[in-house]
């Protein structure tokens, strides 16, 4: 049981992450080459990072196949202990009161799709 829960943890970060940084790579280039601005870079990013807790949600609760909304809750407070030991030790700086809404955005996202990742895992089997 354990052993599974880690196992549908680890394919939804792996897949988080991996996202971003596909979409890292993706928005570089996309600011090399093209006269891309910072408020159209702001509100892109948040969207993809969106995407990407949503998508990390979702496989964890598809490998999980049970409590979704943990695997969720896992992989999102995972990711913003990953930011914030990121921002905190690399610029020595905290979160602001915006990037706290943020993240509570990304909680709800990584929980909705961790509960539809468990409910679209299921094999059609139902016990009336």
């Amino acid at each position: 049981m354990a052993k599974a829960r880690f196992t549908a943890l680890l394919y939804g970060w792996i897949a988080l992450f991996a996202i971003l940084l596909f979409s890292s790579l993706v928005l570089s280039l996309l600011l090399r080459f093209t006269s891309l601005g910072s408020a159209t870079l702001d509100w892109t990013t948040l969207i993809i990072s969106l995407i990407a807790l949503f998508a990390g949600g979702l496989v964890a609760g598809l490998k999980g196949k049970e409590q979704g909304w943990v695997l969720g809750a896992i992989i999102s407070v995972g990711f913003t202990l990953f930011v914030l030991l990121y921002q905190y030790l690399g610029y020595n700086s905290g979160f602001s009161m915006e990037q706290w809404i943020q993240h509570i955005g990304f909680l709800v996202c990584a929980l909705i799709g961790g509960v539809l990742g468990v409910n679209l895992s299921s094999d059609g089997k139902k016990d009336y």
